[in-house]
């Protein structure tokens, strides 16, 4: 893993995947949804996280026969396939469109959100924060210009990016379209979109960044970060 994501013949590889951890827990229908999103945006890209979710979902149905089910259990999962196969109006099941930048099912949460709509961070970075209904995490779309830094920062908690588009570098890796990088609050970082093409990243946090820069940690109530 200590390789970035390439494309080979229009082919995303990657080589920083999400957590088996994480993995388990949606298989189990026990990850909220804000991870869930991240994992399930993560998922079209990786072959090997599927297999390696198909695998623990195998284990977990084997074991589900062997229980009672629990009908008032709650899930991010659940949450998130009920707005993927949400009917309209009409009764029918509403059919997401494909897109080359935003994969299903994150697509359907910014068509929710009334389309893809950024606001400026200054320096030309911009985000789009995606109206969820789980409380413990904020879910964003970041754009970061190209050949240029995020200030630095470290986190109270945890921190999921996955690369929609371009790439960034930082202190553990190299990371491109499709890698995933899970940060927690041992990690001071300064991620650096790479020259050429600006980085867009879906990023997942249960806590607000804490930023080096005093003047960056006085805008931060503004900026929502």
């Amino acid at each position: 893993m200590s390789q970035a994501a390439r494309t080979t013949q229009g082919r995303v590889i990657v080589r920083h995947h999400v957590s088996d951890d994480m993995l388990m827990s949606y298989a189990a229908g026990t990850l909220s949804e804000g991870w869930s999103i991240g994992v399930a945006t993560h998922l079209p890209f990786c072959p090997d996280c599927r297999r390696r979710l198909a695998e623990f979902e195998n284990i977990g149905g084997f074991f589900l026969e062997c229980q009672d089910a629990d009908n008032n259990a709650v899930s991010g999962w659940e949450d998130m396939k009920n707005r993927i196969e949400r009917p309209d109006e009409s009764g029918n099941t509403h059919v997401i469109r494909r897109d080359p930048l935003l994969p299903n099912p994150l697509l359907s949460y910014v068509e929710a959100a009334g389309g893809l709509r950024w606001r400026s961070l200054g320096r030309g970075a911009s985000q789009m924060k995606i109206p969820t209904s789980d409380p413990g995490t904020v879910v964003r779309l970041l754009k970061i210009p190209a050949g240029k830094p995020v200030p630095e920062h470290s986190h109270r908690g945890c921190e999921l990016t996955l690369v929609l588009a371009g790439s960034f570098g930082d202190s553990v890796s190299v990371f491109n379209r499709g890698d995933v990088e899970l940060a927690d609050d041992e990690l001071t970082h300064q991620p650096k979109a790479a020259p050429g093409e600006d980085c867009i990243c879906l990023a997942i946090t249960e806590a607000p960044l804490r930023f080096t820069s005093r003047i960056v940690r006085l805008l931060q109530p503004l900026l929502g970060i």
